[in-house]
């Protein structure tokens, strides 16, 4: 039996943009945007609890305040990164593999850190950005509360130019550089695991719910990088402290974080974050994974 997949040649699939810009639409449309407005709530007003939290987004707009910065800024991020995620961790994980030599599950790290990479410089930051300005918009503030999200982005490019839209940028691209490789890696090694529990060779693929449970694995990634999912939350947030830093980075927003909310802060939100990673997994790996095994074979027999 061989130890090594057997790696087909392929051109580049540009069907690719297409599937990754659909399936996190629908990732983003469902489940997706209620579970990041919690994370963000929880993460940037962190001695709220779970329950606290809930009661703090339905307050601000009942059931519509979960799927606050939806539109338009959650649905031109998704289109856009979830087009490049897909695009381009496959032709790294495929060029890593049948070029380089590397295994599944070091492919996978490496195809998810680009990835992750490519989403976060080339997918319109701005709109990370401006969907945490608008999950932690001051509720007390009636003025605040009633500008639309075109007139608080225009401010914020007005006082602040292209760096105020994009601020926090860095932390971003650190996060989805770990992220992306960690969830790539959780899923590779886990469809490793089945293969060899259901006695599958290397090369024998994967059922859908096979490549679906392999993906949901990924649940665990945010454990070993939230700290910089906070410090991306806190750097975007609009929450009023006269004793927050100006013009923060990486660095100082860290400290700041520490500082105020200890080591518990610098993880505030782990939870949701989890079940929101597991969840776009299903959709990026697990779903988009089998989708594109089938339209390989379909198209490019």
């Amino acid at each position: 039996m061989s130890t090594q997949p057997v790696i087909e040649k392929k051109k580049v699939n540009v069907s690719n943009i297409g599937i990754g810009a659909i399936l996190n639409l629908m990732e983003v449309c469902t489940l997706g945007q209620p579970l990041e407005v919690m994370k963000t709530t929880i993460a940037s007003n962190r001695q709220l609890t779970m329950l606290q939290g809930v009661k703090h987004v339905y307050a601000r707009g009942g059931l519509k305040g979960f799927f606050q910065g939806l539109w338009p800024w959650a649905i031109i991020e998704a289109s856009t990164k979830g087009a490049v995620l897909m695009f381009s961790s496959s032709e790294v994980e495929y060029l890593a593999q049948a070029k380089l030599g590397y295994s599944s599950l070091g492919a996978g790290v490496l195809g998810g850190i680009a990835g992750g990479c490519a989403q976060a410089y080339t997918t319109l930051g701005f709109c990370t950005c401006m969907k945490t300005v608008e999950m932690t918009r001051a509720k007390s503030s009636a003025e605040e509360m009633a500008k639309s999200s075109f007139q608080v982005f225009k401010e914020i490019y007005k006082r602040e130019g292209i760096i105020g839209i994009n601020k926090g940028i860095n932390a971003v691209a650190l996060r989805q550089m770990s992220n992306w490789g960690l969830r790539f890696g959780f899923s590779r090694y886990s469809e490793e695991l089945i293969k060899k529990f259901k006695g599958k060779g290397i090369n024998d693929p994967l059922t859908a719910s096979e490549r679906i449970i392999a993906s949901c694995s990924a649940a665990f990634a945010p454990c070993l990088n939230q700290f910089f999912e906070v410090a991306r939350i806190e750097m975007q947030s609009k929450t009023v402290d006269p004793n927050r830093p100006k013009n923060m980075n990486m660095v100082t927003c860290l400290k700041y974080i520490y500082k105020t909310s200890g080591w518990k802060g610098l993880y505030k939100g782990v939870t949701l974050r989890m079940a929101l990673s597991g969840y776009q997994s299903l959709f990026m790996i697990g779903i988009g994974g089998h989708i594109k095994e089938l339209w390989n074979k379909k198209f490019n027999a």
